[in-house]
Protein backbone atom coordinates (compact mmCIF):
# COMPACT_ATOMS: atom_id res chain seq x y z
CA UNK A 1 0.00 0.00 0.00
CA UNK A 2 1.59 3.50 -0.95
CA UNK A 3 0.01 6.86 0.06
CA UNK A 4 -2.20 9.25 -1.88
CA UNK A 5 -1.93 9.81 -5.29
CA UNK A 6 0.38 6.96 -6.40
CA UNK A 7 -2.20 4.09 -4.88
CA UNK A 8 -5.34 6.17 -6.03
CA UNK A 9 -3.03 5.79 -9.32
CA UNK A 10 -3.00 1.96 -8.94
CA UNK A 11 -6.13 1.45 -8.06
CA UNK A 12 -7.69 3.01 -11.16
CA UNK A 13 -5.37 1.34 -13.50
CA UNK A 14 -6.20 -1.87 -11.44
CA UNK A 15 -9.76 -1.45 -12.80
CA UNK A 16 -8.59 -1.91 -16.10
CA UNK A 17 -9.69 -5.44 -17.76
CA UNK A 18 -6.63 -7.77 -18.04
CA UNK A 19 -4.13 -5.08 -15.43
CA UNK A 20 -3.69 -7.16 -12.04
CA UNK A 21 -2.21 -5.58 -8.91
CA UNK A 22 1.35 -5.85 -9.85
CA UNK A 23 0.40 -5.11 -13.61
CA UNK A 24 -1.09 -1.87 -12.05
CA UNK A 25 1.83 -0.91 -9.88
CA UNK A 26 4.64 -1.40 -12.57
CA UNK A 27 2.35 0.93 -14.87
CA UNK A 28 2.09 3.35 -12.20
CA UNK A 29 5.84 3.82 -11.05
CA UNK A 30 6.52 3.64 -15.08
CA UNK A 31 4.48 6.90 -15.53
CA UNK A 32 6.12 7.95 -12.39
CA UNK A 33 9.37 7.72 -14.03
CA UNK A 34 8.32 9.00 -17.45
CA UNK A 35 8.88 12.44 -18.99
CA UNK A 36 5.94 14.77 -18.11
CA UNK A 37 5.42 15.61 -21.75
CA UNK A 38 5.09 11.65 -22.53
CA UNK A 39 2.27 11.73 -19.67
CA UNK A 40 0.65 14.38 -20.87
CA UNK A 41 0.40 12.93 -24.08
CA UNK A 42 -1.06 9.98 -22.70
CA UNK A 43 -3.76 11.97 -20.29
CA UNK A 44 -4.50 14.42 -23.68
CA UNK A 45 -4.90 10.93 -25.47
CA UNK A 46 -7.47 9.21 -22.80
CA UNK A 47 -9.48 13.08 -22.57
CA UNK A 48 -9.83 13.11 -26.09
CA UNK A 49 -11.16 9.24 -27.29
CA UNK A 50 -13.46 10.37 -24.50
CA UNK A 51 -14.61 13.29 -26.61
CA UNK A 52 -14.36 12.29 -30.42
CA UNK A 53 -15.45 8.48 -30.36
CA UNK A 54 -18.82 7.30 -30.17
CA UNK A 55 -20.35 4.34 -31.27
CA UNK A 56 -22.15 3.96 -34.78
CA UNK A 57 -26.11 4.53 -35.05
CA UNK A 58 -26.10 1.69 -37.43
CA UNK A 59 -23.83 -1.01 -36.46
CA UNK A 60 -22.38 -0.42 -32.99
CA UNK A 61 -18.72 0.46 -34.00
CA UNK A 62 -16.85 2.96 -32.78
CA UNK A 63 -16.90 5.88 -34.84
CA UNK A 64 -15.90 9.55 -34.59
CA UNK A 65 -18.84 10.61 -36.65
CA UNK A 66 -22.37 9.14 -37.08
CA UNK A 67 -21.38 6.35 -38.48
CA UNK A 68 -18.25 4.48 -38.83
CA UNK A 69 -16.21 4.32 -41.72
CA UNK A 70 -17.26 0.73 -42.86
CA UNK A 71 -21.05 1.86 -42.81
CA UNK A 72 -20.03 4.75 -44.24
CA UNK A 73 -17.92 3.27 -47.50
CA UNK A 74 -20.70 2.23 -50.39
CA UNK A 75 -17.87 -0.14 -51.74
CA UNK A 76 -19.42 -2.36 -49.18
CA UNK A 77 -21.98 -5.20 -49.68
CA UNK A 78 -25.49 -4.52 -47.37
CA UNK A 79 -26.67 -8.08 -48.20
CA UNK A 80 -24.13 -9.84 -45.87
CA UNK A 81 -24.45 -8.91 -42.20
CA UNK A 82 -21.43 -10.55 -39.45
CA UNK A 83 -22.64 -9.94 -36.12
CA UNK A 84 -20.04 -9.79 -33.69
CA UNK A 85 -19.52 -9.41 -29.66
CA UNK A 86 -17.42 -6.02 -29.58
CA UNK A 87 -15.47 -3.41 -31.72
CA UNK A 88 -12.58 -4.95 -31.26
CA UNK A 89 -13.16 -8.27 -33.37
CA UNK A 90 -14.26 -6.18 -36.65
CA UNK A 91 -10.51 -5.02 -36.42
CA UNK A 92 -9.61 -8.79 -36.06
CA UNK A 93 -11.80 -9.65 -39.06
CA UNK A 94 -11.13 -6.53 -41.01
CA UNK A 95 -7.27 -7.69 -40.44
CA UNK A 96 -8.29 -10.98 -43.27
CA UNK A 97 -9.82 -8.97 -45.93
CA UNK A 98 -11.89 -12.20 -46.60
CA UNK A 99 -15.25 -9.92 -45.64
CA UNK A 100 -17.18 -6.87 -47.70
CA UNK A 101 -19.94 -6.67 -45.87
CA UNK A 102 -21.59 -4.80 -43.05
CA UNK A 103 -21.28 -5.46 -39.42
CA UNK A 104 -23.49 -5.16 -36.31
CA UNK A 105 -21.37 -5.23 -32.97
CA UNK A 106 -23.52 -5.84 -30.14
CA UNK A 107 -21.77 -5.08 -27.05
CA UNK A 108 -21.09 -8.49 -25.59
CA UNK A 109 -22.98 -11.94 -25.47
CA UNK A 110 -25.61 -13.29 -23.26
CA UNK A 111 -24.00 -14.24 -19.55
CA UNK A 112 -26.61 -14.94 -17.30
CA UNK A 113 -23.79 -15.14 -14.80
CA UNK A 114 -22.88 -11.72 -14.92
CA UNK A 115 -26.74 -10.97 -15.78
CA UNK A 116 -25.81 -9.95 -19.27
CA UNK A 117 -29.28 -11.14 -21.05
CA UNK A 118 -30.49 -10.69 -24.59
CA UNK A 119 -32.46 -7.24 -23.94
CA UNK A 120 -28.88 -5.65 -22.37
CA UNK A 121 -27.44 -6.17 -26.25
CA UNK A 122 -28.04 -4.80 -29.32
CA UNK A 123 -29.97 -7.76 -30.73
CA UNK A 124 -32.73 -5.58 -31.59
CA UNK A 125 -30.93 -2.90 -33.36
CA UNK A 126 -29.97 -6.54 -35.63
CA UNK A 127 -33.65 -7.78 -36.18
CA UNK A 128 -34.27 -3.82 -37.13
CA UNK A 129 -32.19 -4.02 -39.77
CA UNK A 130 -32.59 -7.51 -40.98
CA UNK A 131 -36.66 -6.01 -41.61
CA UNK A 132 -35.94 -4.22 -44.67
CA UNK A 133 -35.07 -7.24 -46.51
CA UNK A 134 -32.13 -6.01 -48.31
CA UNK A 135 -29.88 -9.21 -45.82
CA UNK A 136 -29.70 -12.46 -47.43
CA UNK A 137 -27.14 -13.55 -44.97
CA UNK A 138 -25.75 -13.21 -40.94
CA UNK A 139 -22.81 -14.02 -40.06
CA UNK A 140 -22.34 -14.96 -36.38
CA UNK A 141 -18.80 -14.36 -35.50
CA UNK A 142 -19.00 -14.25 -31.56
CA UNK A 143 -16.17 -16.01 -29.36
CA UNK A 144 -16.57 -19.54 -29.25
CA UNK A 145 -16.57 -19.66 -25.70
CA UNK A 146 -19.84 -20.83 -22.93
CA UNK A 147 -20.99 -16.94 -23.82
CA UNK A 148 -20.52 -16.93 -27.63
CA UNK A 149 -22.15 -20.18 -28.17
CA UNK A 150 -25.31 -19.27 -26.23
CA UNK A 151 -25.57 -16.05 -27.81
CA UNK A 152 -25.00 -17.56 -31.37
CA UNK A 153 -27.62 -20.37 -30.80
CA UNK A 154 -30.00 -17.46 -29.66
CA UNK A 155 -29.68 -15.29 -32.72
CA UNK A 156 -30.02 -18.23 -35.16
CA UNK A 157 -33.33 -19.40 -33.16
CA UNK A 158 -34.14 -15.78 -33.90
CA UNK A 159 -32.93 -15.25 -37.24
CA UNK A 160 -34.01 -18.78 -38.85
CA UNK A 161 -37.47 -17.86 -38.95
CA UNK A 162 -37.01 -14.49 -41.05
CA UNK A 163 -35.59 -17.11 -43.93
CA UNK A 164 -32.38 -15.83 -44.14
CA UNK A 165 -29.30 -17.66 -44.31
CA UNK A 166 -27.22 -18.10 -40.79
CA UNK A 167 -24.09 -19.47 -40.87
CA UNK A 168 -21.43 -19.42 -38.11
CA UNK A 169 -17.85 -19.26 -38.31
CA UNK A 170 -16.10 -22.47 -38.93
CA UNK A 171 -13.66 -24.33 -36.82
CA UNK A 172 -9.81 -22.77 -36.95
CA UNK A 173 -10.59 -21.12 -33.66
CA UNK A 174 -9.77 -22.30 -30.63
CA UNK A 175 -12.77 -22.84 -28.08
CA UNK A 176 -12.64 -20.93 -25.11
CA UNK A 177 -10.55 -18.18 -27.24
CA UNK A 178 -11.10 -14.58 -28.05
CA UNK A 179 -11.33 -13.55 -31.41
CA UNK A 180 -9.38 -10.45 -31.06
CA UNK A 181 -6.19 -12.94 -30.17
CA UNK A 182 -6.49 -15.14 -33.45
CA UNK A 183 -4.09 -14.83 -36.05
CA UNK A 184 -4.81 -13.90 -39.95
CA UNK A 185 -4.73 -17.55 -41.14
CA UNK A 186 -6.74 -18.77 -38.48
CA UNK A 187 -9.22 -16.24 -38.75
CA UNK A 188 -9.14 -15.91 -42.41
CA UNK A 189 -9.96 -19.92 -42.90
CA UNK A 190 -12.36 -20.08 -40.26
CA UNK A 191 -14.14 -17.29 -42.30
CA UNK A 192 -14.06 -19.50 -45.34
CA UNK A 193 -15.22 -22.37 -43.90
CA UNK A 194 -18.16 -20.67 -42.29
CA UNK A 195 -21.04 -23.44 -42.00
CA UNK A 196 -24.71 -22.95 -41.85
CA UNK A 197 -26.85 -22.78 -38.30
CA UNK A 198 -29.22 -25.72 -38.45
CA UNK A 199 -32.97 -24.40 -37.58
Amino acid sequence: MYEGAVQDLIDELGRLPGVGPKSAQRIAFHLLAADAADVRRLADALTEVKLRVQFCEVCGNVAESERCRICSDPRRGDDVICVVEEPKDVVAIERTREFRGRYHVLGGAINPLDNVGPDDLRISELMTRLADGAVTEVIIATDPNVEGEATATYLSRLIGPMGLTVSRLASGLPVGGDLEYADEVTLGRAFEGRRVVGS
